[in-house]
């Protein structure tokens, strides 16, 4: 099949691939597309305009739209993790030849320009029986791919979704190979990152831990605490002011101890604004689950770095708000009261120095005290 209309791809062998051609046949609304250019060469697409983008693989934007186009390829495990491979990309690969090296067979459906589906490894069928099955064995030489399908759990369970048997098979081999270990820290986050983002996150860390990948990248769940976890995330489920997926990372962790959440911290390579949130929420939870008392509002809002940046309590107001509805306007109360203590009025009445900061100190608990009454 040639393209249509656009003067860039007449002539070419250009399919529509992926998760487009995917979330079509699923009713679901498309934003991006994808394509596949089989039989051509890069000399070619840059003699057509198309701008390269592909560091170890060639793809092109179109000039545009804007749009991906990928040169049909074939891929030979050459090495450990995600990265790990050797790139075949020449005019002899085929359609088929690209749809064989994908992960699963939903995403491995082509649609030519005149709507006519290619559907070697029956993604349709798989669709349609709402299952979520590997092309073929190699499937098993990408470790990336066992979060991937994870995370589609996680984004279709809603529709019925499941893993296929022999599937997850796969990924506990994979889970067990060691090969999870090679994938860039990085990577695992972006790809936990949007698995938060979906609507049935919880599935994705089940998932993980029934192939037994759970272990290799956040070993601090798997230590009896799992459930906790998912239970605390909860809330970032039905509410939409903590529905993003940092907010989601956040109450997942929370039940965790300090040691074991800045381990996984560290090990994910979490952004500073994501590791610093979760740090929030955990005291927050932490606060909510006891008596409120001036001394515990107090260490609270030292440890918010309350009075130089007053944004952090009011975003943990927020999850009050949620976890605790009670407390929400006794502690905002408490808060307010804090912050009218004035360190002018305080060095008015002659306080310097150290002197100054425990007075201030001491007048803000009292007014939190005075608060909680």
């Amino acid at each position: 099949m040639t393209g249509g209309s656009d003067p860039r791809i007449a002539g070419l062998e250009v399919y529509r691939v992926g998760g487009a051609v995917r979330d079509r046949l699923l009713g679901w609304p498309v934003y991006d597309n994808d394509w596949v250019v089989v039989g051509t060469t890069p000399d070619e697409m840059l003699k057509r305009g198309f701008k390269p983008v592909g560091r170890d693989f060639p793809v092109f934007l179109h000039p545009e739209s804007a749009e991906e186009y990928a040169l049909a390829r074939t891929e030979r495990k050459a090495g450990h993790g995600y990265a790990g491979f050797e790139v075949i990309a020449n005019p002899d690969v085929t359609l088929e030849d690209d749809l064989l090296r994908r992960d699963l067979t939903v995403n491995a459906i082509a649609e030519a320009p005149d709507g006519t589906l290619i559907d070697p490894f029956a993604g349709q069928q798989d669709i349609e029986q709402r299952q979520l099955r590997h092309v073929s064995p190699a499937f098993r030489e990408d470790p990336l791919r066992v979060l991937r399908t994870a995370r589609f759990l996680a984004r279709y369970k809603t529709l019925g979704f499941a893993i296929a048997p022999d599937t997850m098979t796969l990924m506990g081999e994979v889970s067990r190979s060691g090969e999870l270990a090679y994938l860039a820290a990085e990577r695992v986050w972006l790809e936990t990152e949007k698995a938060l983002g979906e609507a049935r996150p919880a599935s994705y860390f089940s998932t993980l831990d029934q192939c037994e990948a759970l272990s290799t990248w956040w070993p601090e769940l798997t230590r009896g605490s799992l459930s906790d976890c998912l239970n605390a995330m909860a809330p970032g489920l039905d509410n939409d002011a903590l529905a993003s997926a940092e907010w989601r990372y956040a109450l997942l962790v929370s039940p965790l101890d300090d040691a074991a959440r800045e381990s996984l911290a560290k090990r994910l390579r979490l952004p500073n604004a994501v590791a610093q949130l979760a740090r929030h929420a955990a005291l927050t939870r932490q606060l909510v689950a006891d008596a409120l008392d001036a001394a515990a509002v107090s260490h609270w809002l030292e440890r918010l770095d309350a009075w130089r940046k007053p944004a952090q309590v009011d975003t943990q107001l927020t999850l009050v708000k949620v976890l605790a509805p009670a407390h929400g306007s006794v502690l905002n109360g408490a808060w307010q009261a804090a912050q009218q203590v004035s360190p002018q009025s305080l060095i008015a009445e002659g306080f310097q120095g150290a002197e100054l900061g425990a007075a201030l100190k001491e007048r803000r608990h009292l007014a939190i005290e005075t608060a909680l009454i």
